[in-house]
């Protein structure tokens, strides 16, 4: 499976639990830490864990992927799933707004969600 589906999966889990403001980003060229960046904002910490919970189960049973490392759990403010290829983040609307991603990683290049591949 490539990056690019693998980030498609984790939008669709993203969106089937009604995560807001989801956006895909390419950081191929800047980084080696993945290629793409997948950010999404929850409500509430109990949707955070949601969101979560319906991303790693797609990755598991659609592409056989674990993360391979999950962050910020406990808290419940931005936790990260690890893929490699594919780094997932889900914030709180305050984390988000704080961590501003979008904005430290400017030079990647926006995906727009109707460019991804359907499933």
């Amino acid at each position: 499976m490539t990056p690019k589906e693998m980030a498609t999966l984790a939008v669709q889990a993203l969106d089937s639990k009604k995560g807001v403001d989801i956006k895909v980003m390419e950081v191929t060229e800047l980084t080696t830490l993945a290629d793409y960046f997948v950010i999404c904002t929850g409500s509430s910490n109990t949707q955070i864990n949601a969101l979560c919970g319906a991303v790693e189960e797609k990755l598991a049973v659609e592409a056989g992927e674990k993360p391979l490392h999950r962050e910020g759990h406990r808290d419940g403010t931005w936790v990260l799933l690890d893929y490699g290829c594919v780094v997932v983040h889900v914030f709180s609307d305050e984390a988000r707004e704080f961590y501003s991603l979008e904005r430290l990683w400017s030079d990647g290049k926006p995906v727009e969600l109707t460019e991804l591949p359907t499933t």
